[in-house]
């Protein structure tokens, strides 16, 4: 029974007719595990910032308390990668990896709202950022495993469907405490409704991921797909080097279109919430209400555009067959930089809930679009690799961010939290524009019709 099961989910086993369609609940099924693993990262991204800043951290300090995560996650990706491409266990060979970074995240989750210093919670938000990178990169390849070629595109829209409905939730889960259960701030601490948040937020994500874990089986790799221990460091690191310099031209191109796209999102994850709180809320003391007010509304405008990302997946990949995965990709990149412009001309919070929309047409494509234009071209045997090292142009924008944001904050913005934002927006548009150079390996007009949701 476990064998017949086995050959049915692998995109390789023989069939009698046409290749094996997978349905709505089984595609489903395989990527619950990334609601949980954005509902981690919805919080630490809606939140993280505000912690900091409640713990003492000046304006110009921010990105730099950032910085421990991605350079780690630089490291840690790629050799991840590597591993999983090599491993086979009873448990399988992507599933270890993502239930042993959701065991970590939780851990981080509870801890961190909890923090007595801030050095502490930088401390925390490096293992969360860590944690979610080793679950992330396996689950990645985890579904372009098991997925047929005619449904990829279909497959990693799942993903920005459940991206979304995670980072939903969790973004608007604070204002819901704080609005069901009627807690109030605490002068300069935390607000309970984000440490209750933060609490809920670790049995989601472990939760999700179990639920993957035991209703999706691998299947296991051939004996060649296994040759190198998946501990051997040396090798590993010079397999990853090679990988470095013989990327194929679509990686190279989409590198670029991913490094600008999200150095843009990230300036928004940084100042967003603080933005909201002070210049359109007003807010200009610490644990004010007003302020409280502001964080939390925050995370309904972050509840918006990834709620757009929900609705908007699900018609994403026969928008992409009508228009190509290119141009598509390019016009929600343009309308997530039009969002985040606009936000430095706008007063009232009504408006920045429209402005979120264009940012979540944008979130829905980079989840989902890059990986799919990138998979084609990917060798099988190293699919968990590149996977870790495209990945990597995430980190590289988020560490340039740490690194470069303070500067420009305090030189050139005036600590002005929103100029941040419509600078991200202007890096969004360059993304947009890069886009259009990609150079696709197949026609992006030979998707099949199997290649939407069912």
């Amino acid at each position: 029974m476990v064998d017949t099961v086995q050959r049915e989910q692998s995109p390789s086993a023989p069939q009698p007719s046409a290749p094996s369609q997978f349905g709505f609940w089984r595609l489903w099924n395989m990527n619950f595990g990334f609601l949980g693993i954005q509902f981690g990262w919805g919080l630490q991204m809606a939140n993280a910032s505000a912690i900091f800043e409640s713990l003492g951290a000046e304006v110009h300090q921010l990105p730099l308390l950032w910085l421990a995560a991605p350079l780690t996650g630089l490291i840690v990706q790629p050799v991840i990668g590597f591993m999983s491409d090599r491993t086979w266990t009873p448990l399988g060979r992507r599933r270890p990896y993502f239930l042993g970074g959701a065991i970590l995240s939780s851990i981080a989750l509870v801890f961190m709202p909890n923090s007595p210093n801030l050095w502490v919670a930088a401390g925390l938000l490096w293992l969360l950022d860590a944690s979610v990178n080793v679950s992330m990169t396996p689950f990645r390849s985890f579904v372009s495993d098991l997925v047929p070629d005619h449904q990829q595109t279909a497959g990693f829209s799942m993903q920005s469907l459940l991206l979304g409905l995670g980072a939903v939730i969790a973004s608007a889960l604070p204002w819901l405490i704080a609005h069901g259960l009627h807690t109030q701030p605490v002068g300069h601490g935390v607000p309970p409704s984000v440490k209750l948040s933060f609490y809920v937020g670790a049995a989601v994500f472990l939760g999700a991921v179990l639920w993957t874990v035991v209703t999706t089986s691998e299947t296991k790799p051939e004996p060649s797909e296994q040759a190198a221990s998946p501990t051997d460091f040396r090798r590993a690191f010079s397999t990853i080097g090679q990988a470095f310099t013989t990327m194929p031209p679509t990686m190279r191109q989409l590198a670029w279109v991913q490094c600008f796209s999200w150095l843009g999102l990230f300036c928004m994850f940084l100042y967003l919430p603080p933005a909201i709180a002070r210049n359109i809320f007003g807010a200009t003391e610490l644990g004010s209400e007003l302020y409280a007010a502001g964080i939390e509304w925050a995370g309904l405008c972050m509840a918006t555009y990834n709620l757009v990302c929900c609705l908007f997946s699900l018609s994403l990949p026969r928008l992409s067959r009508l228009l190509g995965q290119r141009l598509t990709h390019t016009l929600c990149l343009l309308a997530g930089a039009a969002g985040l412009v606009s936000l430095g001309v706008i007063h009232s919070p009504y408006w920045v809930l429209l402005s979120m929309v264009g940012v979540g047409l944008a979130w829905a494509s980079m989840l989902s679009l890059p990986y799919a234009m990138l998979v084609e071209s990917l060798p099988a045997e190293q699919n968990c690799l590149y996977m870790g090292i495209f990945n990597c142009f995430i980190v590289i924008p988020e560490i340039i961010a740490s690194l470069g944001l303070g500067w420009v904050m305090r030189y050139w913005l005036g600590s002005d939290r929103m100029l941040a934002v419509v600078l991200g927006g202007a890096l969004m548009f360059v993304g947009a524009i890069l886009a259009q150079r990609i150079r696709l390996p197949k026609s992006e007009e030979t998707y099949q019709s199997g290649s939407s949701l069912p």
